[in-house]
């Protein structure tokens, strides 16, 4: 059985070159690309500002998907900010693991506080589970969110996503590509994924246990976000 994935950082859903929120298209191109099972990162959860709506659950009616929002923090009051899940397939339980702050900030850079969305998806071929996560900017918290992730892994058919804020030379990927296979080794010639009009970094990763056959990756040429998706086609 083939299961495609695709990992958007959809930047609460606005449209990097109109500034517009623009569910709808999102919800469009999402569907275009034929996902099965997608991972978002920066959306929106339901607050006391008018612009913040559940954005994941709009997604999921749009496409007749299930679907699961962790949120990581609330903005300026409540106002939910996290990561979201959109499935075809039934989410059978999910989860939200915050990532500990760093005790002391070594940096000077901007700090904000991350989670790891952790679901559990039934599919004809059996159970899968779905990491969704966001990388904090600076170091210190990188290296927090690699420990959660790890810990958060299961050792079947187990999939991790996200916008990892590293490009891949970093060293803090290693224990995860110890564990994990890095989709983007099937890419053919080196595809970027930020920022998504003119990319210069890849930031965006999709591993995935090595017990799935991966028979296809890409970060297709779609400027929406100022990301670009990451897609991977696997086989259970």
């Amino acid at each position: 059985m083939q299961i495609k994935l695709m990992s958007f950082n959809t930047m609460h859903c606005e449209n990097y070159i109109t500034k517009r929120i623009e569910l709808d298209r999102f919800a469009e191109t999402i569907r275009g690309c034929g996902a099965d099972i997608i991972g978002l990162n920066e959306m929106r959860g339901s607050g006391e500002h008018p612009g913040y709506r559940a954005q994941t659950e709009y997604l999921a009616k749009q496409l007749g998907f299930d679907f699961y929002f962790a949120k990581a923090i609330d903005v300026k009051g409540n106002n939910p900010y996290g990561n979201g899940i959109l499935s075809r397939y039934p989410i059978v339980s999910a989860e939200t693991v915050m990532i500990p702050d760093p005790l002391v900030r070594r940096y000077n850079g901007y700090y904000e506080s991350r989670c790891v969305l952790k679901a559990r998806i039934s599919t004809p071929a059996g159970e899968l589970t779905v990491l969704v996560t966001h990388f904090g900017l600076n170091p210190d918290e990188q290296e927090n969110a690699v420990a959660t992730a790890l810990s958060a892994l299961e050792e079947k058919h187990c999939v991790l996503m996200g916008d990892f804020n590293v490009t891949p030379e970093n060293g803090l990927l290693a224990p995860i590509r110890a564990k994990l296979f890095d989709t983007a080794e099937l890419f053919d010639k080196e595809q970027l994924s930020f920022p998504s009009d003119a990319p210069r970094i890849k930031i965006d990763y999709l591993f995935v246990s090595h017990d799935f056959s991966v028979s296809s990756a890409d970060i297709p040429d779609i400027v929406l976000s100022d990301h670009r998706p990451h897609l991977a086609t696997v086989s259970i």
